[in-house]
């Protein structure tokens, strides 16, 4: 049965960022590739974090089915489709990103290893890498699936990458964000549950931070 109403207020949540990231990539031009060497890039995501996290559990009504916050069907399938999603997706993203430079137009590159502000990127490591997987899964694969899914589970699952794409006002590596923002509803799906898809997201976020300095 289709939620109206939560499905209303999802969508307007999700889609004023859609909004102005785009507004802001238009005018904008060329992104700092030094901006997670800075505290108060840190700071700033986890407060907006902080903002959409809450939003997101007052329309679910804090309700945990909604969210699918619960245990998986079983962690040892949960776990086996979670290996083989990130294997594929890491070999897909990675040749995407060569032709379409999607890690670059987002502007999370650096343009290498800076001593002296480590621990300024640890702190947005921690965002990246642990706040961000949370607050997206329960914003997209969480909520977002839960009130798409009864208009058919791959109408949702293409649905929630595309959203989940646009959200990050990327043009070049909309692609990639998509097939990203799906695989993790696929998983979603099959699971019945959002802890498998942060795990993995969580993963896929910290070893290219990591990658981006070491490379």
């Amino acid at each position: 049965m289709v939620n109206r109403q939560k499905l209303i207020w999802w969508s307007i949540l999700v889609g004023v960022p859609i909004v102005i990231q785009y507004a802001s990539r238009a005018s904008g031009g060329e992104p700092d590739r030094d901006v997670l060497y800075r505290y108060s890039t840190a700071a700033g995501a986890a407060v907006i974090y902080a903002v959409m996290l809450l939003l997101v559990l007052v329309i679910a009504g804090f309700d945990r089915d909604l969210l699918a916050l619960r245990r998986p069907r079983s962690w040892g399938r949960a776990a086996a489709l979670s290996a083989v999603l990130f294997v594929s997706l890491f070999i897909a993203i990675t040749l995407l990103d060569h032709l379409l430079h999607g890690g670059k137009e987002q502007g999370l590159t650096p343009n290498g290893w800076q001593p002296d502000h480590a621990g300024a990127y640890a702190a947005n490591f921690v965002v990246i890498a642990i706040v961000a997987p949370i607050v997206e899964e329960l914003t997209f694969r969480g909520l977002g699936y839960s009130l798409l899914e009864p208009f058919g589970r791959w109408f949702a699952i293409v649905a929630i990458g595309v959203i989940f794409s646009a959200q990050h006002g990327l043009v070049q590596g909309f692609l990639e964000l998509m097939l990203f923002g799906s695989a993790l509803a696929w998983l979603r799906s099959q699971t019945r549950s959002v802890y498998p898809g942060m795990v993995l997201h969580s993963l896929f976020n910290g070893i290219a931070l990591v990658v981006a300095v070491v490379a």
